[in-house]
């Protein structure tokens, strides 16, 4: 036992020696391939930065068109029937009252009368001079055959007037002279519904100057008559996107509150033409304002459309 000590430790020396110049071999054998796979691996890019996005534009505000003694600014996108149509004129009187020999030529800036002058409100009509005698009263002559005037215009002279309360036999008073209109009985054969809608609202003089009608947003919206855009936009305070169309000189029909205008200022249009969306903009549920308008003034639609 005692011999084999020193035997013993000796054995168990070289043993560590051994195991501790494995562990000084192994150690980095065992590294080396971490350290190389990480050299040699894919290198990942860092993701672009990506530029914050501007906030979106705001929506242009709507223009108010305000007169102040009878005379208004002209703004960008007016037209003058848009001009009219908000002040509840005809653009006729418009174009005469500030002397526009062109209705499209107006500018940002102008200022333009939209009330009548006191000139158109009450004309006093002309007085027409009847000639009297010296002595005041009327003095009359009757023609001859031969005189002069009838010579010269071959006409056969007049009978003599009646005496005052003398009845004439057989004579019938003229009927007074009467100016031709168009009548709303006439006007239904030409117009046609500008949507396929109920109606929601009527017209009343002060409250509503047309009708509304109801639709899903999206629906169509097409013109009531033939004729030409003269406006198309949304600068008119309370209707939204507005498209307005003149047919005659008399007559022009507006179309409020559309989700998408699909027709251009200046474009000539067919009834029934397909000329914008049913939308919701500046009305509080989908639905398409109509108005027709005669001499600038509002009348009833359902006068001039046919029944349904």
């Amino acid at each position: 036992m005692t011999a084999s000590g020193p035997i013993l430790r000796s054995i168990v020396a070289s043993a560590c020696a051994v195991l501790a110049s494995s562990a000084c071999i192994v150690s980095p054998t065992h590294q080396a391939p971490i350290e190389e796979r990480s050299k040699s691996g894919p290198v990942k890019q860092a993701a672009p930065a990506v530029a914050p996005q501007p906030p979106p534009a705001p929506a242009p505000a709507a223009v108010t068109r305000e007169a102040h003694d009878g005379q208004y600014v002209v703004q960008s996108g007016d037209t003058l029937y848009s001009i009219a149509l908000a002040f509840g004129q005809d653009a006729r009187d418009l174009a005469r009252w500030n002397s526009l020999g062109d209705t499209t030529q107006i500018h940002v800036g102008q200022t333009l009368r939209v009330a009548p002058p006191a000139a158109d409100e009450a004309s006093p009509a002309e007085a027409t001079p009847v000639p009297v005698s010296p002595s005041g009263s009327l003095e009359t002559r009757p023609l001859t055959a031969g005189s002069p005037l009838t010579a010269q215009t071959g006409a056969a002279p007049p009978a003599a007037a009646p005496q005052a309360g003398a009845e004439t036999p057989g004579a019938v008073a003229p009927p007074p002279p009467t100016t031709p209109d168009k009548s709303a009985a006439e006007a239904v054969q030409v117009w046609a519904w500008p949507s396929a809608g109920k109606v929601v609202e009527q017209f009343d003089e002060t409250r509503n100057k047309g009708i509304d009608i109801s639709g899903n947003v999206g629906d169509p919206v097409w013109a009531a008559n033939d004729g030409e855009v003269v406006y198309s936009g949304s600068n008119l305070h309370g209707y939204g996107k507005l498209v307005i169309i003149k047919h005659t000189d008399d007559y022009v029909s507006a179309y409020a509150h559309n989700n998408e205008i699909l027709v251009t200022q200046g474009q000539a249009v067919k009834r029934g033409q397909h000329i914008a969306d049913l939308g919701m903009t500046d009305a509080a549920s989908p639905r398409l304002h109509f108005e027709i308008r005669r001499h600038g003034t509002p009348v009833d639609p359902l006068t001039y459309l046919p029944s349904r």
